[in-house]
């Protein structure tokens, strides 16, 4: 490859790097105000039992196939005490249909189940069936006192689920690597990673909210 070919190479690669790294950084910002504002609607007992918190803002039904929903958020795990680096993670459904109206949905998702941990930051987490779930809000809510995944979800205007089962969080790798510019798995981040700068306030949004 010729020296030009190669320098402008260089550059497009860096311009896409830094426009995947803005992107994070704003999705982040964005999941900071949804914490803020669905917390308000969670009892505090919730949160402050929590052992990871999911934060999934403008979750939605995809335009291409009718009925597939697809959001990418952060997940962030206690640490002796103190709640870790977050880690990027996507959500993906396959039962939106009707029930969610077309409109983006925002979604907390608290993990009640230490034991539930690896599983959570493996390749796979399937709701449902790796562990019950049920809504903790809106018509979708059951109460269910067993379930170890406890969603709160809300629009733009009335509270619209969707089916719990078959939907799965998996790590949104590239996500992790524009936050840390570097190839990290959940599972490392959550372990000890460092909270970049842009990272910070969303963990201490978690903290806040959960008392500790």
């Amino acid at each position: 490859m010729q020296k030009p070919q190669y320098l402008l190479s260089l550059m497009i690669a860096a311009a896409l790097t830094a426009a995947g790294a803005d992107d994070t950084t704003a999705r982040l910002g964005k999941a900071t105000a949804v914490l803020n504002k669905i917390t308000q609607s969670i009892p505090a007992g919730e949160l402050a039992s929590a052992d990871c918190v999911v934060v999934i803002p403008g979750f939605k039904k995809g335009a291409i196939v009718v009925g597939v929903g697809h959001g990418r958020g952060f997940i962030s795990c206690r640490n002796s005490g103190n709640w870790s680096a977050p880690g990027a993670i996507t959500l993906d459904s396959g039962s939106v249909g009707v029930q969610l109206g077309g409109e983006e949905m925002n979604i907390v998702i608290l993990s009640k189940d230490k034991d539930l941990r690896s599983k959570l930051l493996s390749d796979r987490f399937s709701i449902g069936s790796d562990a019950s779930a049920a809504w903790g809000n809106g018509a979708s809510a059951h109460g269910d006192p067993n379930a170890k995944i406890v969603l709160y979800g809300q629009t733009k205007g009335a509270f619209a689920g969707f089916d719990l089962d078959g939907a799965t969080l998996k790590p949104d790798d590239s996500g992790n690597k524009a936050l840390y510019g570097k190839t990290l798995s959940n599972g490392e981040i959550i372990a000890g990673a460092t909270a970049p700068s842009g990272a910070q306030t969303f963990v201490s949004s978690i903290a806040q909210a959960s008392g500790h």
